[in-house]
C-alpha cells in the first residue's frame, strides 16, 4: 500500500514539476512568438570587433561574427531582415572606415561598404530604400542604396560632422558639425545645402519633434542644448543644463524631452511645447542611457556606476525600485515584442535581459568583449 502511495506521489510531482517548467518557459517566450519565428539580439562589442547573436528565446549566444575594428552605431532594416553597423579602423595608410550587413538568416556579413574615415551609425528612410551616415574624417555625408549596397552621393559638410539625422517626413537631413558648432540641413533626396545655424559649442546628438517643427542638439562640452527651428532655421534657445548630456530620449508625441546629466545624478526633463526645463528628478549615481516602454509610461535608465537600471512612472515621476544587472551597463534597448529590455554590461561583458512585465532579471548572457550597442530583430 505505502508503495502504491509512494508511486501516486511521485507521479504527482513529476506532473506538477512538467506543469512548472511548461509555464516558466510560456511566461520567458514573448506572446508574439509562433513556430518558425525568431526573435535574435545582436550586441556590437568593441573590445574585439564582434557581434554577438543572442536567442532571446533560449536566452544564449548562439553566434559570434566578426566584422571589423570598433564595431558600434547598430541599426536594424527589418523589411530585409539585415543588421547593419560601422567600423573604423587606423592604419599604415590612415584611418578608414566602412559601413557592415549581417544578414539575419544568413547569420553572416554580406556586405561591406567602404564609406569613408570615422563613421557616423546609419540612418535610413522611412521606406528603407536609402541609408545615410556621417564620415567625420572626411567632413561629408553618404547616402547608400539598401538593395544595391552603392553609395549614390556625396555632399561635403562643416568640419568633423558627427552623424546624420533625418527629419520624420524624411525630407531633410540634419548633420551637427562638431568643430564648427553649427547644425547643417541638407535636402535628403538631393544632398544639397539648404541651411546652416549656429548652436552651442561641439554639437553631437539630435532628436526632432514629430510635427519637424524643431531640433534639439544636445553639446556636452557647453553643457547645454541648442533648439532649433526647423520651419525658418533659426537657432530659438540655448538651454543650460548644469551638467554634460549624454543621452535624449523623446516622447513618441513630443511633448517631452528626457536628458540624462551623470554629473547631476538627474534626468532633466524639458517640455518641449515651451522650450523650457520643466524639472530636475534625481535617479542614480550616473544616468546614461534611456528606454520608453511600448506604451510610453515608463522610462528605463541605466545605472553605470551602480550597475543597475531605473524604472521610473512618467506621470507621476515615481522611481520603483531598481534592477540590478551586470557592470557597467550603459547601452539598453527594448526588443521588438516589447516584452523584454536587453541591457549591454561593458565590464562584466555580458547582456542583461530583463522582463518588463514583473521588473525581473531573467538572465545574464556571456557576450564579447566590451559589449556597447545593441539592436534586436523579430524574423
Amino acid at each position: 500500500m505505502r508503495r502504491k502511495n509512494y508511486l501516486r506521489v511521485a507521479v504527482l510531482c513529476a506532473v506538477l514539476a512538467a506543469i512548472a517548467i511548461w509555464q516558466i518557459k510560456r511566461e520567458y517566450r514573448p506572446p508574439v512568438l509562433k513556430a518558425g519565428v525568431r526573435l535574435y539580439a545582436y550586441i556590437a562589442n568593441a573590445g574585439d570587433g564582434s557581434v554577438s547573436v543572442v536567442d532571446l528565446v533560449a536566452l544564449k549566444t548562439i553566434a559570434t561574427i566578426p566584422v571589423g575594428p570598433n564595431p558600434a552605431g547598430l541599426r536594424v532594416l527589418a523589411p530585409r531582415k539585415e543588421i547593419w553597423g560601422i567600423s573604423s579602423s587606423s592604419g599604415s595608410s590612415g584611418e578608414s572606415g566602412y559601413a557592415w550587413v549581417i544578414g539575419a538568416e544568413t547569420g553572416r556579413v554580406d556586405s561591406r561598404i567602404a564609406v569613408g574615415p570615422m563613421p557616423s551609425a546609419v540612418e535610413f528612410s522611412a521606406d528603407g530604400q536609402r541609408a545615410y551616415l556621417a564620415s567625420s574624417g572626411s567632413n561629408q555625408i553618404v547616402r547608400m542604396d539598401t538593395a544595391t549596397k552603392r553609395i549614390t552621393g556625396r555632399a561635403h559638410t562643416g568640419r568633423r560632422p558627427w552623424l546624420a539625422r533625418l527629419t520624420p517626413n524624411g525630407r531633410l537631413l540634419l548633420v551637427p558639425n562638431r568643430d564648427d558648432s553649427t547644425l547643417e540641413i541638407f535636402d535628403a533626396k538631393t544632398l544639397s545645402p539648404i541651411g546652416i545655424v549656429r548652436v552651442a559649442e561641439h554639437p553631437e546628438q539630435v532628436v526632432v519633434l514629430p510635427d519637424n517643427s524643431a531640433a534639439f542638439v544636445s553639446a556636452a562640452d557647453a553643457k547645454e542644448i541648442s533648439v532649433v527651428d526647423l520651419k525658418r532655421n533659426v537657432l530659438l534657445s540655448n538651454l543650460q543644463l548644469g551638467g554634460a548630456p549624454h543621452a535624449m530620449i523623446l516622447k513618441p508625441d513630443g511633448g517631452e524631452l528626457y536628458v540624462t546629466v551623470p554629473d547631476l545624478h538627474a534626468i532633466e526633463i524639458i517640455n518641449t511645447w515651451t522650450t523650457e526645463i520643466a524639472e530636475s528628478m534625481l535617479v542614480g549615481l550616473a544616468p546614461e542611457s534611456g528606454v520608453l516602454n511600448a506604451n510610453a509610461d515608463a522610462l528605463y535608465l541605466s545605472d553605470s556606476a551602480a550597475g543597475r537600471v531605473l524604472p521610473i512612472a512618467i506621470g507621476d515621476r515615481h522611481l520603483a525600485l531598481p534592477i540590478p544587472v551586470g557592470r557597467e551597463p550603459v547601452t539598453c534597448t527594448m526588443d521588438p515584442s516589447g516584452e523584454l529590455l536587453l541591457v549591454a554590461n561593458q565590464e562584466s561583458n555580458d547582456l542583461a535581459v530583463i522582463r518588463l512585465r514583473t521588473s525581473s532579471l531573467l538572465t545574464m548572457v556571456p557576450v564579447g568583449s566590451h559589449p556597447t550597442d545593441i539592436v534586436a530583430i523579430l524574423f
